[in-house]
């Protein structure tokens, strides 16, 4: 007939007790132990070290009985959220789940009459921050007018970029910011967009509204040339790499904004 072992007295030589029956390899046995050590500061209303501090660290003693504490669940709740500041979702769960399977076999060997961690969860995950508005602040940039004109007409008509590449003048109606009905597309656009393209398309009347910086090859299509400059219907890729470029400095990553990023609508700015 096996003998029933006494209740060990402090935490963590429950702790010890724990893991010698739980039949854990060395590396998990490590992490467990760890794990389950770092809830002694909570327990006794204590922050848990962290980073460096906590490497090393002597873990205060802790009477086990202090886990049947009406108060105990609270502290655990506490320490926690004080975790969740500092560690990462993969760490908290890790924790946790050590914590309930140690406790929930302390309860089995009758050294505790509760589970104090049974109603433990894991805080929420912090909202993200609001991402920048990103198209404001692409609209501010001090930027060549044939850029500018091309970001605010894609942000205010949220257009396709390959439709409003593919406009000719005589598609326009300035006055009244529509496409004309003969357009293969109809578009509308707004004032910052109505403000620009005058300046933009001064002293050509047919031809692409948005043109390169050269001349286009004697290869290119009449329809994709104009007539007056010579120069080429501007292109998604060369569009898209202007703008990325252009962005590289406003993005924390430091790789640029995709032409999406105009369809952020939080208002703009008036050129």
């Amino acid at each position: 007939m096996s003998r029933v072992q006494a209740a060990p007295v402090e935490y963590g030589a429950a702790v010890d007790r724990y893991l010698a029956a739980a039949g854990l390899g060395t590396a998990s046995r490590r992490i467990y132990r760890i794990s389950l050590l770092g809830w002694a500061w909570p327990l006794v209303d204590r922050r848990t070290p962290t980073g460096r501090d906590r490497r090393g660290a002597h873990p205060p003693a802790v009477p086990l009985a202090l886990l049947d504490d009406p108060k105990t669940p609270e502290r655990l709740r506490r320490g926690l959220a004080d975790r969740s500041n500092t560690a990462q979702p993969s760490t908290l769960i890790r924790e946790l789940a050590c914590l309930r399977a140690a406790t929930a076999w302390w309860l089995t060997q009758g050294w505790i009459t509760t589970d104090p961690a049974l109603g433990l969860t894991q805080p929420p995950a912090p909202a993200p921050p609001r991402p920048p508005d990103r198209a404001r602040a692409a609209l501010a940039l001090r930027a060549p007018l044939r850029e500018l004109t091309l970001w605010y007409f894609l942000h205010e008509s949220r257009a396709p970029v390959e439709h409003v590449l593919a406009l000719d003048i005589d598609h326009l109606d300035l006055s009244a910011r529509y496409t004309r009905p003969g357009a293969t597309t109809r578009l509308s656009w707004g004032e910052g967009t109505s403000r620009l393209l005058p300046l933009l398309l001064a002293g050509r009347t047919a031809g692409p509204v948005f043109v390169t910086a050269r001349r286009a090859p004697a290869t290119t299509s009449p329809a994709d040339r104009c007539p007056v400059t010579g120069r080429g219907r501007l292109s998604y890729r060369r569009a898209a790499e202007l703008f990325t470029a252009a962005t590289r400095p406003l993005d924390p990553s430091g790789h640029g904004w995709t032409l999406l990023a105009l369809r952020d609508r939080h208002g703009t700015a008036t050129p």
